[in-house]
């Protein structure tokens, strides 16, 4: 996900300077998953421990974490912290290796060896997976004349895996009444390099659209042309008439692609920071206690009205005990800031703020690490 929105940010600064100049901070948790509140109960956050925290993983929410880190030094004078977005694997495994203090992964550390490694490098404590930064995953376009289209999960599933050809094809004018749809073949654009949306819009796909290719970080529909990055698969769509891909909001936003409509079964849901949030509501944690690994079939299968399904989530991977003082009271006050303060004008920048209920779930984590 990619940031240009250098306002915002700054925007962001200022009013946490102001908002949080007693090293306390305001809740600014969104009402119903849409837009931050003013009128949440203040959540202190005790500054102090490590003066410099180093974290590492995925690339998806560098940006997000940048503007964690401006509201966090203006919380707590003096303190930084350096992101590496060096991606999840290598996030997980810097992590499980005791390198850096927390690592940001797009998928929840996973049964057996990962586990196992992070219990070790936590002091033989389990560690927990805290989704802190949640994405859309746009389907976006380029056909012209066609600035309004709806795709059901099992159509999106059809294109991607080559099944269905062209922009006119029966299954996509169903969908789409009287609309106009050109006799033009459909050109799919992936994401060559290893990727978490990637692995995500395929674990969409799967769970809601019947996809038999697997999941996982390669792109496996057998269709289509790669790219590298966020970046050049957007580009790509941007410069070929006909052409589709998954990629993050933001990037569909700065290359002005058209993005579909997704219809699960209760109506077509625009793409927005409120039908998004409304997914984020209904999710079910599958994790026991503290450990809020979601249960992403939750999100992927609902049919809810409203909702739009298609998210990506980045878990923080942190020791739930084990941490040196220093290095503990440090963490939870950065994490402390990132899900309050830290949130403002996260939808403008292509994320998704947390709605007050997940939130609450978060902060009661952050809360218990020691």
């Amino acid at each position: 996900m990619k940031i240009q929105r250098h306002g915002a940010v700054l925007g962001l600064v200022a009013a946490s300077a102001l908002l949080l100049s007693a090293c306390g901070s305001d809740n600014n948790a969104p009402t119903g998953g849409t837009n931050t509140s003013s009128n949440a109960a203040s959540v202190p956050v005790e500054c102090g421990g490590k003066t410099k925290l180093n974290a590492e993983g995925s690339s998806a929410q560098k940006n997000a974490v940048d503007a964690f880190v401006q509201a966090y030094q203006a919380a707590c004078p003096g303190v930084d912290l350096a992101y590496n977005p060096s991606g999840s694997g290598a996030g997980v495994k810097n992590f499980n290796a005791g390198q850096v203090d927390f690592g940001g992964s797009d998928s929840a550390l996973k049964e057996g060896a990962e586990t196992t490694a992070a219990a070790k490098r936590c002091q033989e404590n389990p560690a927990w997976n805290l989704p802190l930064v949640f994405g859309p995953v746009a389907v976006g376009y380029k056909v012209s004349g066609v600035d309004s289209l709806v795709l059901d999960p099992k159509t999106t599933a059809a294109i991607f895996s080559g099944t269905v050809k062209k922009w006119n094809d029966p299954a996509i004018k169903a969908l789409n009444g009287s609309a106009s749809l050109p006799d033009k073949d459909i050109t799919v654009i992936y994401r060559s390099d290893e990727s978490g949306t990637t692995d995500n819009f395929q674990q969409y796909l799967e769970v809601a659209g019947g996809w038999t290719k697997g999941d996982g970080k390669q792109f496996k529909g057998g269709v289509g042309e790669g790219k590298e990055k966020s970046a050049g698969v957007a580009q790509a769509v941007g410069s070929i008439d006909g052409a589709i891909t998954y990629v993050e909001w933001s990037f569909a936003q700065d290359n002005k692609l058209s993005m579909a409509k997704i219809d699960s079964g209760a109506g077509p849901v625009e793409l927005t920071a409120e039908s998004a949030g409304k997914a984020i509501d209904g999710a079910k944690i599958k994790g026991e206690g503290n450990n809020l690994v979601l249960d992403l079939d939750s999100i992927y299968g609902s049919k809810a009205a409203g909702s739009y399904p298609l998210l990506l989530a980045t878990y923080e991977i942190v020791c739930s005990k084990g941490y040196d003082a220093d290095t503990a009271k440090a963490v939870k006050a950065f994490l402390t800031v990132a899900a309050t303060t830290g949130q403002a004008q996260l939808a403008d920048a292509g994320y998704v703020p947390l709605p007050k209920a997940f939130q609450e779930k978060l902060l009661t984590a952050v809360k218990a690490i020691a």
